[in-house]
């Protein structure tokens, strides 16, 4: 009984320590790679979003990050806007907040120096 009982707290641990993974995930854009990460799983309320492009030629861009909720009936719009502080080398970070639990969409504007400015899309589940 004893052994049963250690193998199922092994494995209930291993279980939460999975859950507790950081987030990393790639937003869809045809002009680059941007990578969405954190170092803490994403909750609702505040959290830190680093924002990584792939494309050198970005690494000194101005970048913004919507996240946002479409309205559903009995529930309005929601929205999170923010700009990024440049970190260097294609690196930025931001701080968005997601009001509740369910899926966000996310836009991510990346504007050069010169040249046109790029949107890339994902969405997080919270």
């Amino acid at each position: 009984m004893k052994t049963i009982a250690k193998i199922f707290l092994v494995a209930l641990l291993a279980v939460s320590t999975m859950q507790a993974a950081a987030f990393e995930k790639v937003a869809k854009s045809r002009a680059t790679k941007v990578v969405m990460s954190s170092e803490k799983p994403l909750t609702t309320g505040n959290n830190t979003i680093n924002i990584t492009v792939a494309d050198s030629k970005y690494a000194d861009a101005t970048v913004s990050i919507k996240v946002f909720m479409p309205a559903m009936p009995g529930m309005p719009y929601m929205e999170s806007v923010a700009d990024a502080k440049n970190l260097g080398q294609g690196k930025y970070e931001a701080n968005v907040n997601l009001a509740m639990g369910g899926t966000w969409q996310v836009h991510i504007f990346i504007t050069p120096k010169t040249g046109k400015k790029i949107r890339a899309k994902s969405s997080l589940n919270i």
